[in-house]
């Protein structure tokens, strides 16, 4: 095997993996969050619970990767539930500001407990050794990509 061809099955063997592992990943959080909340809703709370403050739909499309219609539609629903403030922004009234509210606080505590034990069992099965030395890795990977 030509060392392109071996190049080029280690690249496609490493994101298979990955993509194979973000599959699975996202199948078990959604069965294990709160009825009624999807993976988007959780990505979106967790996000703003972490960060504080205020972001622009644009700002969060953007790291979600995702469409602004996506993220609109997102948002709506995390509005309607009464989990995020969506506001104008008061220097320039074309655009908003989207915060986490107390209860939107509330459900994502109450998701991050639902889902802990999909994280645990992960944990206890690989060890923490090697999820510490995979972490760095991961991280470098998401900045090379990025």
């Amino acid at each position: 095997m030509s060392d392109a061809t071996t190049e080029d099955s280690l690249t496609i063997a490493l994101f298979s993996e990955i993509m194979t592992s973000d599959q699975l990943i996202r199948a078990q959080l959604s069965k294990a969050l709160p009825k009624g909340m999807e993976l988007s809703h959780f990505s979106v709370l967790n996000h703003l619970a972490h960060q504080g403050g205020e972001r622009s739909p644009a700002q969060l499309a953007r790291l979600f990767s995702v469409t602004k219609g996506a993220m609109t539609n997102t948002l709506t629903k995390l509005d309607l539930a009464g989990y995020v403030h969506i506001r104008p922004d008061w220097d320039d009234a074309r655009k908003k500001k989207v915060a986490l509210s107390a209860a939107g606080r509330l459900a994502r505590d109450q998701a991050v407990k639902a889902v802990e034990p999909v994280f645990d069992d992960v944990i206890k099965r690989l060890g923490t050794d090697k999820i510490k030395t995979i972490l760095p890795i991961l991280r470098e990977l998401r900045g090379a990509l990025n």
